[in-house]
């Protein structure tokens, strides 16, 4: 054959391929409301970069009349391209070929994608949409998520790991979404769960549908699977856009800086808090405030949202952002609002990216349910998970500090690097009505206007204690500040602590409270 007839030949090859399942198959993608594999990695990617790899790649299965069936690309899809010119993996699950059904070489692809990501250093995303292991090739289908598990567990902390689940991701395919840095949901499309709707019928009789089950929804407001919640695919791919936009590409970079802004005007960040400790406020509303255009990227924004995390800028530069919210719950911290934010602190010490903590809480929420539901155990990762932290921790405190939840919140105690206070700041072990109910119990017993003698013992046990100036005489508050000097003192606390350099016990790891 002529070097002509060669290249018609391939290029035939790779239109037949690339139609995956065929023209009926990719029609009914489009019925259930779903874009095909290749279109979304194309939607992902910048116009025209995205290089294919693997893509005669055949399935090696001889049984129950495998060796008959031809699968193109064996329902995967792998290769490399840009997002912002810069260089990142990725995989998308083909539904249209078995179902995106894995087997020995749909996995194989997975993971030498996956290792062209660690060996490169840069993020890998993963569209998962598959009907879950090839029955037809047995072992080699859980030997397939096996490898693909551990390479997850290898990457993480290195290399940046996104998950998109736009199909059905069932079964041991659930578990490498969960490994991974951030999950992507959308309405009506993502379905999650270990054990489907059939299984739960015949073992339990429990009639359910696979929304009900692990539906978008599910995942980013009971579970805590995800991290993102989108309506369509396309607002889905312009989230992942903006999370990349603001994360390093591995643990040896930092995040690529933009030009800075100042905060939008509005109104000012000392008449967002209302100076009564009772009244509730919105903690974004102070989080806008401070950033650089007032632009923050919230992250599990439907799950614990008693805690606030996600990522700003400050003078272009990326800064992650962990606050109370006092609009819900009193902004208190329970076991989910821990795990929340001691995942989100580890990703943030593991990319270099600095922690801001604004501190308003009454402390742990107390209860038998909480209690039960091991809060001990789960209070613990926030403390944990700050003390490890070794990139620059500001910590300011607007209202409220008591109990524990003013030492979990990176204090001082925790080595916070920098810790300002507002001169409203109330800081001690517990509420001054509660304290001064225990403290001066006799008192107002026995006096002849208990109402009247509670309130003086209330003011008096605020004057004593529960203000900034005690802490900051102890040398636990850096400085009480005006809130109108917030963003200035973070700015000038970050520019310090820029070539933060902290020396560690020498050990393997440690052993957190998972």
């Amino acid at each position: 054959m002529s070097l002509r007839s060669n290249i018609l030949d391939l290029r035939k090859r790779k239109q037949e391929v690339q139609k995956g399942g065929g023209d009926e198959a990719i029609e009914k993608q489009a019925q259930m409301g779903k874009l095909t594999a290749r279109e979304r990695i194309l939607a992902i990617l910048d116009e025209n970069s995205f290089h294919e790899y693997d893509l005669f790649v055949e399935h090696t299965a001889r049984d129950f009349g495998m060796e008959t069936k031809v699968l193109h690309g064996d329902g995967v899809i792998i290769g490399t391209g840009t997002i912002f010119n810069k260089p990142v993996c990725i995989f998308a699950q083909d539904f249209t070929v078995a179902g995106g059904s894995l087997g020995q070489m749909h996995a194989r692809k997975i993971t030498k994608i996956m290792d062209h990501a660690l060996k490169m250093r840069v993020p890998l995303i993963g569209i998962n949409d598959s009907g879950g292991a090839r029955i037809q090739e047995g072992v080699n289908s859980l030997a397939g998520y096996g490898e693909i598990f551990f390479r997850n567990t290898l990457a993480s902390g290195v290399i940046p790991q996104i998950s998109v689940i736009l199909g059905p991701c069932a079964g041991g395919a659930v578990y490498s979404p969960a490994l991974t840095d951030f999950v992507f949901v959308v309405e009506n499309i993502s379905k999650m769960f270990i054990t489907g709707p059939s299984v739960i019928k015949s073992v339990l009789g429990e009639d359910i549908s696979m929304e009900e089950l692990g539906g978008a929804r599910v995942h980013a407001e009971i579970t805590g699977n995800a991290h993102f919640y989108a309506m369509s695919e396309m607002e889905c791919f312009d989230q992942i856009k903006s999370l990349i936009s603001y994360i390093p590409w591995n643990n040896k970079e930092k995040a690529q800086a933009v030009p800075p802004k100042l905060p939008k005007k509005g109104k000012g960040i000392d008449k967002l808090v209302p100076a009564d400790p009772r009244i509730p406020y919105d903690m974004r509303e102070i989080i806008k405030s401070i950033t650089d255009g007032s632009e923050f990227l919230e992250i599990m924004e439907h799950f614990a949202p008693n805690i606030i995390i996600g990522f700003g800028r400050l003078e272009g530069e990326t800064v992650g952002f962990v606050a109370n919210q006092p609009l819900v719950l009193a902004g208190v911290l329970d076991c989910d609002s821990s795990d929340k934010a001691a995942r989100f602190i580890r990703y943030c010490d593991s990319f270099n990216i600095p922690i801001v903590t604004l501190e308003d809480l009454p402390g742990y929420l107390p209860g038998v349910d909480q209690e039960h539901a091991g809060v001990i155990r789960h209070g613990a990762k926030i403390l944990y998970a700050y003390s490890e932290a070794t990139v620059p921790k500001v910590t300011v405190i607007l209202r409220k500090a008591y109990g524990g939840g003013y030492i979990a919140m990176n204090s001082r105690h925790l080595r916070a690097d920098f810790v300002f206070a507002w001169p409203g700041a109330e800081i001690a072990v517990m509420g001054p009505e509660g304290a001064a109910n225990i403290v001066f119990r006799k008192e107002i017993m026995e006096a002849e206007d208990p109402e009247a003698m509670r309130q003086q013992k209330i003011q008096e046990y605020k004057e004593k204690f529960a203000n900034p100036y005690v802490a900051a005489a102890k040398g636990y508050i850096d400085e009480v500040i005006e809130p109108a000097e917030t963003r200035h003192r973070i700015l000038h606390a970050l520019k310090v602590s820029k070539n933060k350099s902290v020396f560690l016990p020498d050990k393997k790891h440690g052993i957190p409270p998972f």
